[in-house]
């Protein structure tokens, strides 16, 4: 393994409020907090990874 290679990554984010967050992984944006927790419960699944709440309106999807 490359010292180089990523083990941990942000698949994804889920945020209601487009003004937190900015390009680099995919954006989803919702238009409440129960459907931000449930694209972020969707998601977890679909990407095998880890959802992560960061606060009242940003969730992001992990990869470990």
């Amino acid at each position: 393994m490359s010292s180089m290679e990523l083990e941990k990554y942000i698949l994804a984010i889920i945020t209601t409020n487009p003004a937190k967050v900015a390009g680099g992984s995919p954006i989803f944006l919702c238009h409440s907090k129960e459907e931000m927790e449930f694209v972020s419960a969707n998601l977890e699944a679909i990407l095998d990874g880890i959802a992560h709440g960061l606060g009242e309106e940003l969730f992001i999807i992990v990869k470990h």
